[in-house]
């Protein structure tokens, strides 16, 4: 936990202080004694799982209940005496769905006391910001995800308050609408907005002036992503090669039984790579290559990288708590399946006129896990029904498990597993009873259940909790029972639709190693998600822009084919530079991370010179530059752009 030394004077431009807050809900304390500031005009981020108490400290700043014990200030004052100049957007958007964009506004500011002098031109400022000007008649209820989240904004904005709380605002929107919303935040906070966001996704701490990360009720760390990484003084090796799984098994028998104080420090797997921690990176490739030697491998590569925010994140926590062993599951005894277990061959679907889903090829195979990736609209919900067999195809073949016909037969729906991005689970049941439940939807015989039951308690660390309500369990537990009742019969065919929503990183890292272990053990895997950090873990990768399958291949296939180059800039003027950058080239191509601009030039040699001469002639300084790797969100929003460019 941060110790109260280690924080920093507040300076003058403070504009929320807390000081050792804390929030007693009974016997649960849901805060336990944190201290932070926010600064004028900054984003700051509060970033952690479900149940860390990022949404109890988000009600208590913005005045909607009082703290336990501590203080806090907003703008000088009890957060009670100034929610007027406060803006909240919560978890659960509250539009109203019957009322159109314009009508939506129009309630918002009436709540909030908005003069009828300023409400015209801020409504008009912010819709066409926010890019829905032309939608203003539109009911809210006709929105897409992304164009609810932004009208939300718009209502949270239209009263101009001086700080912005926004608590998981990006929860299930695609990353293309994800890119823009942060924008827009980085142009609020250059008209004075300070923006506080609580978050459990990690790439978006990226994107904030500073962040604390929060577990539990605590906090343990607080700084700008760059100081984090920097006091985390260790170098992050991608290590690739053509046999990754035994890779992986050599270079953990050597960290199990390395002396204390040796240079790697943590091992995690990942699609098709390995990232491994290490204090020295030329000690650490050279221990690598020690510790495969006798693979006889045809390829090894070792890459030097930052680390990642995640690798900040799951170290605090390691060197707060005592980690959990994984127990892998067992499997089923009996010859492993071999082969193809899905195939799509041209598959496309219609509803009427319209074409969701258009001429799809894909398959996986036996011991694969592979991820389905697409914004919203772009198919995705429709093609993973056709893949089920829930759905048919308008046009095309289907095979599950070497079945081309009678795909909803009893016996093939009892190889598969399915876990819903929903929890699906009876809150008014114990965790032991939900178990019981499932061994009989999956017909898993008597003698067989005890085995299994002792088998899902143990796995996933449930012992302890048989006879806790389900309802009471954290969002983590929740998604952990989830997948145990998924595959409680132990399919040979598991579906996941976002496994790993609102756990935390260890609980993540966890819930990934079954997974991995499920493939390592035969079965095949796909996995749909939002979050691009999650599709790392997958070894081969479908994205689908409306309604097609546009790109296929490893999360490393996939960044490598990106066109062209990603350059950070270092600008003295962030916010002119990026509305220079949005007129000079096409606007997808930059963003902004923090303090810094992230931007695209598929054609570095001709476009680099032309955009730098605008940005001096506009008066902005390049102060430093360099090329970085393209991430899978830059690789998404490339390959829907260019599809879309494509289609026009």
């Amino acid at each position: 936990m941060l110790a109260q030394s280690q924080m920093t004077a507040a300076p003058s431009d403070t504009v929320v202080s807390v000081r050792g807050l804390k929030k007693q809900y009974g016997e649960l304390a849901a805060v336990k004694g944190i201290d932070f500031e926010i600064y004028e005009g900054e984003i700051f981020g509060l970033i952690g799982p479900d149940g860390a108490g990022k949404t109890t400290t988000f009600h208590i700043l913005a005045g909607i209940m009082d703290q336990s014990e501590g203080e806090v200030l907003a703008l000088g004052t009890a957060p009670r005496q100034v929610r007027l100049q406060i803006g909240y957007l919560t978890q659960i958007f509250s539009l109203y769905t019957d009322l159109s964009i314009n009508e939506n506004i129009e309630y918002a500011a009436r709540i909030r006391e908005v003069p009828e002098r300023d409400f015209k031109s801020r409504r008009e400022k912010y819709l066409r910001l926010m890019d829905l000007y032309r939608f203003q008649d539109r009911l809210a209820g006709q929105l897409s995800g992304g164009m609810k989240q932004k009208l939300a904004l718009c209502c949270a904005l239209i009263a101009r308050p001086d700080i912005l709380l926004l608590d998981e605002p990006t929860t299930g929107v695609d990353p293309v609408s994800r890119r823009d919303f942060w924008d827009v935040l980085s142009s609020i906070t250059h008209e004075g907005v300070t923006v506080a966001v609580a978050t459990p996704y990690l790439d978006e701490a990226e994107r904030c002036s500073r962040v604390a990360l929060m577990h539990k009720g605590s906090i343990y760390q607080i700084g700008s992503p760059a100081e984090l990484r920097h006091k985390l003084n260790l170098r992050r090796l991608e290590v690739r090669s053509d046999r990754l799984d035994e890779t992986l098994d050599a270079l953990q028998r050597q960290f199990d039984s390395q002396p204390s104080g040796s240079t790697i420090k943590d091992i995690q797997q990942f699609g098709d790579h390995l990232d491994v921690l290490v204090a020295d990176p030329a000690a650490g490739q050279e221990q690598i290559k020690s510790a495969t030697a006798g693979l006889s491998l045809r390829s090894l590569s070792i890459e030097d990288q930052e680390p990642t925010l995640e690798n900040v994140f799951v170290n605090s926590l390691k060197s707060n708590e005592a980690a959990q062993e994984i127990q892998y599951p067992f499997i089923n005894k009996g010859t492993k399946p071999e082969g193809e277990a899905i195939l799509a061959e041209s598959i496309s679907k219609r509803f009427g006129n319209f074409q969701a889903v258009h001429n799809v090829s894909l398959s996986v195979e036996y011991g694969e896990i592979y991820g389905l990736l697409g914004a919203n609209g772009a198919g995705k919900t429709t093609t993973i029904k056709m893949l089920c067999g829930l759905l048919d195809t308008t046009e095309g073949e289907m095979m599950l498990a070497h079945r081309k016909h009678d795909l909803r037969n009893t016996e093939l729906r009892r190889q598969i597993g399915y876990m819903s991005q929903k929890f699906v689970l009876y809150d008014d049941l114990t965790v032991i009873e939900n178990l019981n439940f499932y061994c009989g939807t999956y017909r898993i015989p008597a003698a067989q259940r005890r085995e299994r039951l002792d088998w899902a308690l143990s796995t996933f660390n449930l012992h302890g909790f048989e006879g806790t309500l389900t309802g009471a369990l954290p969002g983590g537990w929740k998604q952990k029972l989830s997948f145990a009742a998924s595959v409680l019969h132990q399919p040979s065919i598991i579906f996941l639709d976002e496994p790993t929503s609102g756990v935390d990183p260890l609980g993540r890292r966890q819930l990934w190693g079954y997974i991995r272990q499920f493939a390592r053990n035969g079965s095949a895997i796909l996995v749909t998600t939002h979050f691009l950090e999650e599709a790392e873990h997958c070894q081969r990768l479908g994205f689908m822009a409306a309604g097609e399958l546009v790109a296929q291949g490893t999360p490393g296939e996939i960044k490598r084919n990106e066109p062209g180059q990603l350059v950070e800039l270092n600008v003295d003027r962030v916010q002119e530079a990026y509305s220079v950058l949005q007129k000079t080239i096409e606007p997808w191509r930059t963003s902004i991370f923090g303090s810094r601009l992230h931007v695209v030039f598929i054609d570095p040699a001709n476009e680099k010179s032309r955009v730098y001469s605008e940005l001096h002639r506009q008066g902005i300084d390049i102060l430093s530059e360099r090329v970085i790797p393209f991430s899978l969100e830059d690789a998404f929003i490339g390959i829907v752009q260019r599809s879309k460019k494509g289609a026009a």
